[in-house]
């Protein structure tokens, strides 16, 4: 009898432990492929793993994972959005206007994040609430800002005054560590929360594979809807404005494929585009794959225009790995 309940207890136990495999399978995979680069390029690069290269690509990667965090809770209600990379453009190039017609730096920033969280709104305003599809109204939207911020600055850099403080969110340290990295392992770290421990985390989740249902529960899936949109909309300014006080220079040039790097970042990570299924805790090991890569290939001297054509090729593999390979491993396990 000893015997059958032990049997029976070890059972369990391997049964629950490989459920629990099967669930973070891909989270656990894309964390292994960021160890193996990790060794890789430390030997193979001379200056890759020295303390100043680490802070320096932590610093370079804190835009990305800030709002890939965000666009983490919009892909998993089966939504999508283009529009950030031109609203960091348009943040950091207005940014850099105001701030040079005597803007009290504060003002500025409160100013750009409202403006961020207003585009947010509208894209999530026309998604949720018009039924419009957010790849198209988001596309829209990219035009509309990229075009914005094309015109006010007539297309050249408008530079930011280096004594101000606000260029210390982009180029200050404390401690030794860079703030916009700082900034991200916090934001990081209360969307990890947010979306595994909070009602809203599950109603987005819940949006994304069963909106209809979540709805008949007495949820406004709409309202859910439209707060996923706000908070890349502020996320994006956020990293326009780290971006531009990093590099002291607001451009509208800015942010050029940065939709792209995100999502490949959030994909990678083992969410859905699909929606209904999400790891804040991927995206964040997606986004240092992505910016380990970027960096120490710049390390190997190899060309940066080869860094897009990696970054669409591995974003393609996520997107088949998600669909089909992670799919069909969740489904054995289960």
């Amino acid at each position: 009898m000893t015997t059958t309940i032990s049997d029976r207890v070890v059972t369990t136990r391997s049964a629950r432990a490989n459920a629990h495999i099967g669930r973070h399978a891909q989270t656990i995979a894309i964390a292994v492929v960021l160890v193996v680069l990790l060794i890789f390029f430390s030997f193979s690069a001379d200056r890759f793993a020295t303390a100043g290269n680490m802070l320096n690509l932590i610093r370079q990667i804190a835009p990305t994972l800030i709002v890939a965090t965000a666009m983490t809770f919009v892909i998993c209600t089966s939504g999508i959005d283009l529009s950030v990379g031109s609203t960091v453009a348009l943040s950091g190039s207005l940014l850099a206007i105001v701030l040079q017609h005597g803007w009290d730096p504060t003002l500025a920033l409160i100013a750009i994040l409202a403006l961020g969280a207003a585009i947010g709104f509208v894209n999530g305003w026309f998604s949720a609430y018009q039924g419009i599809p957010p790849f198209i109204v988001t596309l829209a939207m990219l035009s509309i800002m990229r075009g914005t911020a094309l015109r006010a600055t007539e297309g050249y850099s408008t530079p930011i005054d280096g004594d101000l403080w606000i260029v210390q969110l982009g180029q200050g340290r404390v401690a030794g560590v860079p703030v916009p990295a700082i900034l991200a392992v916090v934001i990081a770290l209360v969307a990890w929360l947010t979306l595994t421990r909070t009602p809203f985390g599950r109603y987005v989740i819940g949006l994304g594979s069963n909106g209809e249902s979540l709805r008949r529960a007495g949820v406004n899936t709409r309202r859910v809807g439209l707060t996923v949109y706000v908070l890349t909309g502020l996320a994006a300014a956020l990293a326009g404005v780290l971006i531009a006080t990093r590099l002291s220079s607001g451009s509208s040039n800015a942010g050029t494929g940065f939709e792209l790097e995100v999502i490949t970042a959030v994909v990678l990570g083992g969410t859905s585009l699909f929606g209904g299924r999400g790891s804040m805790l991927g995206t964040i090991l997606g986004a240092l794959v992505l910016g380990v890569i970027a960096n120490g290939l710049v390390l190997l001297h190899v060309s940066p225009f080869y860094v897009q054509i990696v970054q669409g090729g591995i974003l393609l593999l996520a997107i088949f790995s998600n669909s089909k390979v992670w799919a069909r491993f969740g489904a054995v396990r289960k």
